[in-house]
C-alpha cells in the first residue's frame, strides 16, 4: 500500500506549514544548542520528527497499518523537500 493521495496531501501541507514556521524551530533549537554543534540540525530533526509523528498518527486515526513501503515513501517525500527545509532554516537564522 502506498501513501494515499489524501494522506500525501496532508503531509505536504503539514511540511509546508513547518517550513513556513522555520524561525520558531530555530529558536527552539537555540534552547538545546549545548547538545549539538548545529542548531540547524536540531531544528531539521524536530521538523522531520514532528511530521513523522503526524504521519503515524494519521495512519492510526484511519486504523491503517503502516507498511514498509509507506515508510519508504514518507522518507522519499522528506528527501524531496530537504532543500526547502534547509533553505527556510538558513533564511531564519538567529
Amino acid at each position: 500500500m502506498a501513501i494515499s493521495d489524501e494522506n500525501k496531501k496532508f503531509l505536504e501541507d503539514l511540511l509546508q506549514y513547518y517550513i513556513d514556521q522555520a524561525d520558531s524551530y530555530n529558536q527552539f533549537a537555540k534552547e538545546y544548542n549545548e547538545f549539538s554543534n548545529s542548531k540547524r540540525e536540531i531544528a531539521f530533526g524536530v521538523i522531520i520528527g514532528t511530521v513523522y509523528s503526524a504521519f503515524l498518527q494519521a495512519y492510526s486515526n484511519q486504523q491503517l497499518e503502516v507498511k514498509l513501503d509507506d515508510i519508504q515513501e514518507f522518507h522519499e517525500l522528506m528527501r524531496d523537500n530537504i532543500d526547502k527545509i534547509t533553505k527556510a532554516l538558513d533564511e531564519n537564522k538567529l
